[in-house]
């Protein structure tokens, strides 16, 4: 028994080192970006025609950007732990244009009766200033820096009130789902292949010092769910 939970321990810390591992920006770095950008487009295109995201498709709109990850891995015995990486799309308030992506990690550890494995897609609703604020910093924690709340499923129901609305859906089993606990961090090695520059996410998202033609279909399909505009800005 024991020899089993120490080959579960050594599993999770590797499975978190892998989760949170940043190298270098390289050409490898720019595929994995690439490749996270078009997973996230088709995600996005999915929730919207998924008749149990129907408050998602009413609402989303009402978001101030959303955070997609398309692959939240989770594995556990005793000690649980999560990790995956995701794009962060800024909604301008005052010109309703999408932004281009911006790359964050998110992941945990947990303690407690927990088994099994899990993948989860993830799409994330950041609703208040808090919230948008948090994704703005070096590094936050969901829940504490920022409340959030699951995501409502039915037409009439109502969500919670909290910074960040998570809506989810999972594949295999894991008792004890919850995303909150969780390190969201900027990816900005990631972000610096993707856009052959050093850039912060506020670089990207406020300042808007920078562009990528991959993300185009990306923005398109936000710009379409919630019935706003997108439009390619040259600098």
């Amino acid at each position: 028994m024991i020899h089993k939970i120490l080959l579960t321990v050594g599993f999770c810390t590797l499975f978190l080192f892998q989760a949170f591992h940043i190298s270098s920006a390289t050409a490898d770095d720019y595929t994995d970006t690439k490749a996270l950008v078009d997973k996230s487009t088709v995600l996005l295109k999915s929730f919207g025609q998924d008749p149990d995201m129907t408050w998602y498709q009413n609402n989303v709109q009402y978001a101030k950007a959303v955070f997609i990850v398309p692959q939240m891995l989770k594995a556990g015995f005793f000690l649980g732990g999560s990790g995956g990486s995701g794009a962060l799309l800024s909604r301008d308030m005052k010109t309703n244009i999408w932004s281009y992506p911006v790359f964050y990690s998110m992941g945990s550890v947990s303690f407690g009766l927990q088994v099994g494995g899990e993948a989860s897609e993830i799409v994330l609703m950041i609703m208040t200033d808090k919230g948008m604020d948090s994704m703005l910093t070096t590094s936050f924690k969901l829940g504490a820096d920022a409340t959030v709340a699951a995501g409502p499923m039915g037409i009439g129901a109502k969500a919670a009130t909290a910074d960040i609305l998570a809506f989810a859906r999972s594949k295999g089993v894991f008792m004890g789902i919850s995303i909150e606990g969780a390190i969201v961090k900027p990816r900005d090695k990631w972000n610096a292949a993707y856009y052959k520059q050093s850039v912060s996410p506020a670089d990207i998202i406020i300042r808007k010092v920078t562009t990528n033609p991959q993300a185009e279909e990306l923005r398109k399909v936000i710009a379409t769910e919630t019935k706003l505009q997108t439009k390619k800005v040259t600098y």
